[in-house]
């Protein structure tokens, strides 16, 4: 099956790859890249802070440092270009995949299945209906409760005892409202980090959505169920929102977490492990 996955310049979508290629490796895959999410306007610090950690340590200071290291290290985690050469096949970042060449680079990976995990992106109909099996999308947050960014702050902020992933299919345009395949859970840890709480959900989360590739592929077609409730979408939390949390006692990031994920980048292990 001819997969095209969409995913993020991130440190959380790059963890997500190197779980779900390695598993994919009877398959054709292509992947593309988002740069950003969501609006470029001035954010609080403690966001430029979380996006620093999350993109700019690894983007650019990390990962180019390794792609001159012996290739026969065999990290326990693959950074982007890594990915790239299991794949062997260059993984390109687009900046508008709904038009004009991003859209036709996208095309001519003619997918049976797209999957969607933190593409920055809104799909439009031209994207979403070219794939024969549809896309699914993996949402870092329970659904329909938790619709848009960052619905592991806004559960963690409203003092839930679990969080989780729900693996839906995108229908149309609209965000986070399209066919649920299934939901994972994971107890909310008050002692562990918001960044933490995002990159355990997508152990669980990866699991589901190869089981359901899987059975994709062996019999065309996968149970789902509409989406019931509005639910609340959520944008970037405001810097009121920001001390709420912080004054609660939860934190958005341990510097101890990013020295060991760091570390995974650099030592050897397993690959996606």
């Amino acid at each position: 099956m001819r997969i095209t996955i969409l995913t993020n310049k991130d440190l959380a979508s790059c963890i997500v790859l190197n779980r779900l290629v390695p598993a994919l490796s009877d398959h054709e895959l292509s992947i593309f890249l988002s740069a950003r999410v969501g609006s470029q306007q001035r954010q609080p610090q403690q966001l430029r802070e979380l996006k620093f950690f999350e993109q700019d340590l690894f983007n650019e200071i990390l990962f180019p440092a390794l792609a001159s290291a012996d290739p026969a290290r065999s990290p326990e985690l693959l950074c982007f270009n890594g990915i790239a050469q299991l794949t062997e096949q260059a993984i390109v970042e687009l900046s508008d995949i709904n038009s004009g060449e991003d859209y036709r680079c996208f095309a001519r990976t003619n997918p049976d299945l797209v999957l969607s995990v933190r593409f920055g992106t809104i799909l439009q109909e031209t994207v979403i209906s070219l794939p024969r099996y549809g896309v699914l999308n993996l949402h870092s947050g329970l659904l329909p409760a938790y619709k848009g960014v960052m619905a592991t702050f806004r559960a963690m902020l409203n003092e839930d005892r679990q969080i989780g992933t729900t693996l839906h299919f995108i229908d149309d345009s609209s965000i986070d409202c399209g066919r649920i395949i299934g939901r994972t859970f994971l107890p909310v840890d008050r002692a562990r980090s918001y960044l933490w709480h995002v990159l355990e959900l997508y152990k669980q989360g990866c699991a589901l959505l190869l089981s359901s590739i899987a059975t994709l592929d062996a019999t065309g077609s996968v149970p789902c169920e509409p989406q019931s409730g509005d639910g609340c979408y959520y944008s970037f939390p405001t810097q009121a929102e920001l001390t709420q949390f912080a004054d609660s006692g939860l934190k958005l990031l341990e510097p101890e977490d990013i020295v060991t994920i760091a570390r995974r980048f650099m030592l050897p292990g397993c690959v996606g492990r």
